[in-house]
């Protein structure tokens, strides 16, 4: 369920962007299972104030990802709302007894992996947070995101890893344990961690940041890594996969390995890039910041 005001802002972000990011944040949960997405059902409450223009646009959006990802909607209902816009889609996919994977299979020395790079979402949200404060004490001023192209792009319209899913198959590759990211890595590690009673260590040194990502967030007096750890948003996959595994993914440009899984007695732990080690929480910490 997506809400105005709480998961999007209209300000900056077009309907059309929209419609297809509500979709594709549904089927990533979808992908993170090891499976395949089939169909979806999408409700939302609107006010008035939006035109049969913008609603057509709002499903235009939808459609294109339906299309990307070859999934079909096939129904869902509408309703009035006296606030903002609110958005609920249901994903329902399909997939191999066999290959499904929750969160709870994590074993004691599996490595824990990522797919693509982190806290490009965050930051494309800060940028475009920043010049809405702009417009707003002077309208005439042009936007400046000359340049942020991709973290805008990770923020606004992200891709579910369904390239991520196939290479698995290729690969003959079965992860133990997966989840998407949408809440932050740190989170997400956490969450395998409780539900498969594990412990981490996770390297920081290892998490993949983009380099828009980290001068980003240093021009924002930010520190890189505590938005990868805890801005969310980037819909990559994370997952765990037997140690046999580890030259099937050591060279992939897709995965990053970052860490390996412990005996829950260990804990859930951070090794810093100078070597501290620290306990990793879903808020940040304060060892890393500046």
């Amino acid at each position: 369920m997506l809400v105005e005001g709480v998961h999007f802002d209209l300000t900056y972000m077009p309907l059309k962007h929209l419609g297809y990011k509500s979709v594709v944040v549904n089927l990533s949960d979808v992908y993170a299972m090891n499976a395949q997405p089939k169909q979806i059902l999408v409700s939302f409450a609107l006010s008035s104030r939006f035109s049969l223009e913008a609603v057509e646009e709002l499903y235009a959006g939808m459609l294109m990802a339906c299309e990307k990802y070859g999934v079909d909607l096939v129904g869902g209902d509408t309703t009035s709302s006296t606030s903002g816009l609110v958005i609920s889609i249901t994903a329902v996919g399909i997939a191999d007894p066999g290959t499904v994977v929750y969160r709870s299979g994590a074993k004691e020395t599996n490595l824990l992996c990522v797919s693509g790079d982190l806290g490009g979402a965050y930051m494309g949200l800060q940028i475009l947070e920043r010049e809405k404060t702009v417009f707003k004490e002077n309208p005439k001023l042009q936007p400046d995101l000359e340049g942020k192209d991709y973290i805008l792009e990770r923020q606004l319209k992200p891709e579910a890893r369904k390239d991520i899913i196939d290479l698995f198959k290729k690969l003959d590759i079965q992860p133990t344990a997966m989840i998407d990211i949408s809440d932050g890595l740190a989170s997400e590690i956490l969450h395998i961690c409780k539900n498969s009673k594990v412990g981490v260590e996770l390297y920081e040194e290892k998490i993949p940041i983009d380099p828009l990502t980290y001068d980003t967030a240093r021009e924002f007096d930010l520190d890189p890594t505590l938005c990868a750890l805890s801005g969310g948003e980037d819909y990559e996959l994370l997952f765990t996969i037997d140690l046999k595994d580890y030259d099937k993914v050591k060279n992939q440009l897709d995965f990053t390995v970052i860490g390996h899984i412990t005996n829950e007695s260990k804990g859930k732990l951070l090794v810093t890039k100078s070597g501290t080690v620290t306990e990793l929480t879903a808020q940040g910490w304060d060892g890393l910041k500046k």
